[in-house]
């Protein structure tokens, strides 16, 4: 999600800024000399992802990948999404950097979120392990729309009521894509390389992902 500079009141900006610090505190802390590489190929997957965007109102469409980044970096999707953003921001001026903080909790909540909720269930085989996968890569997009219409609206809802709506409306088709997208790759990941789905989240460990 990029929304721009001088549309989000200070209360909304300090509140996201607070949420995205304390997921990276957190995040930062998952990651090893075992899981760096896994972070950074995506971050530079969600950094390509939105290169290609569709402009609605304050913001802006394209594929996210932020439910993808989710199920396999667990909190480390924090510091995936902050850098990806970070560097949008600097090369292509997409969003800005007071805005950085909303953007990376929009995103990274809801990848966090679907971790929370379907990562122990990726690594099961048939139609169970596929639905998960599904329902991850659509619900990570859903409510990070969700919240980026929440963000503009607790900002000023009379002025930006219209472009939530249309900001919800145009992710329906993204959600569904991302769904797929998310499902197969999951599917080719547990075949090919398994020790990249989640681990039990009963085993205490630094890192998120086997």
């Amino acid at each position: 999600m990029h929304i721009a500079e001088g549309v989000l009141s200070p209360p909304v900006l300090i509140g996201g800024a607070v949420i995205t610090l304390a997921g990276l505190a957190y995040g930062l802390r998952s990651i090893n000399a075992d899981n760096v590489p896994r972070v950074g190929v995506m971050s530079a997957a969600l950094f390509v992802a939105s290169l290609i965007h569709v402009p609605v109102g304050v913001s802006s469409i394209h594929l996210l990948l932020n439910g993808l980044a989710g199920l396999l970096l667990g909190w480390a999707v924090f510091p995936a999404v902050f850098v990806a953003l970070l560097l949008q921001t600097i090369l292509f001026q997409f969003g800005g950097l007071t805005t950085l903080g909303v953007n990376t909790a929009t995103m990274a909540l809801p990848a966090l979120l679907c971790y929370l909720l379907f990562g122990r269930l990726l690594r099961r085989q048939g139609a169970l392990g596929v639905v998960a996968s599904f329902l991850g890569g659509a619900l990570a997009v859903a409510l990070a729309g969700v919240l980026t219409a929440a963000a503009l609206l607790l900002s000023n809802a009379e002025a930006f009521t219209t472009a939530a709506a249309a900001l919800l409306v145009a992710h329906i088709p993204v959600m569904l894509v991302e769904g797929v997208i998310c499902a197969f790759c999951i599917a080719f990941l547990r075949t090919v390389k398994p020790r990249m789905m989640p681990k039990p989240r009963n085993t205490r460990e630094r890192v998120d992902v086997g």
